[in-house]
């Protein structure tokens, strides 16, 4: 390395910060668990409503300007995912009480470890701290409020409320000018090489570092990030080799 000092760092939030993963799996069995006793359905059709919502959700391509809320359309997707599995229309409210039961209890288990509050207000206090988070503003904007993140970082930027979102070189020019640095003072932590390390690499930040929590994963080679940790606790290490 050059010798030059870290200014900054980009985090990703979903899978770096929180536990997005398992708070989603969290309430999908409780939505099962609505589905079982209201509709009296076996596990395994369950599940394949389940899966379908999972799905559409990972497919989702949502558009603000349509006139549609991002809980219209996934309300849509539970009705839909009900409909495919049974091959007929479910009582009218299911679908909202599904996709509201979900996100409530996604939110709720949502939450910054005491671990991660503590390695986020040390960093603070020697580097400028910028979340970087794709979506749907209103999704990411909620998880933001769930899990009181905001006190820990000097900017927040949802990819949402942007033209264009991570890996766009934009995006990532609009997060140096807001922290008044340039790429090479920054590093850029996250779980996905597709966004953050990908985003990362396009935008010449200094290192990338992937958050890699499945034991024995490795790149897939389309991008490969500078350093790689399992968990977020470990970037202490990575920015001593950096300084």
């Amino acid at each position: 390395m050059d010798g030059r000092a870290v200014k900054a760092i980009l985090f990703d939030l979903d899978n770096t910060l929180i536990e997005t993963r398992r708070a989603g799996a969290v309430a999908i069995q409780k939505t099962s668990e609505l589905l079982k006793t209201t509709l009296g359905l076996d596990d395994d059709t369950i599940c394949s409503i389940c899966n379908k919502f999972k799905k559409k959700l990972f497919l989702e391509s949502f558009d603000p300007s349509a006139g549609r809320s991002i809980d219209d359309v996934r309300v849509r997707h539970w009705e839909e995912s009900i409909k495919e599995a049974l091959g007929s229309c479910s009582p009218p409210s299911l679908a909202a009480q599904c996709y509201y039961l979900w996100k409530n209890s996604r939110l709720e288990i949502l939450s910054l470890s005491p671990e991660v509050c503590n390695l986020l207000k040390q960093l603070r206090s020697r580097h400028k701290l910028l979340l970087l988070t794709n979506g749907d503003t209103q999704t990411q904007r909620e998880k933001v409020q769930a899990v009181r993140c905001e006190e820990f970082f000097d900017a927040i930027v949802i990819g949402g409320e942007h033209a264009e979102q991570k890996p766009f070189v934009s995006i990532f020019t609009l997060c140096f000018n807001m922290l008044e640095v340039e790429a090479q003072d920054c590093v850029m932590v996250g779980d996905s090489l597709d966004t953050d390390i990908q985003g990362g690499f396009n935008a010449r930040v200094r290192a990338t570092v992937w958050i890699n929590s499945a034991e024995g994963t490795v790149s897939d080679g389309s991008v490969k990030p500078d350093y790689t940790i399992p968990t977020v606790l470990d970037l202490p290490g990575v920015l001593a080799q950096l300084q």
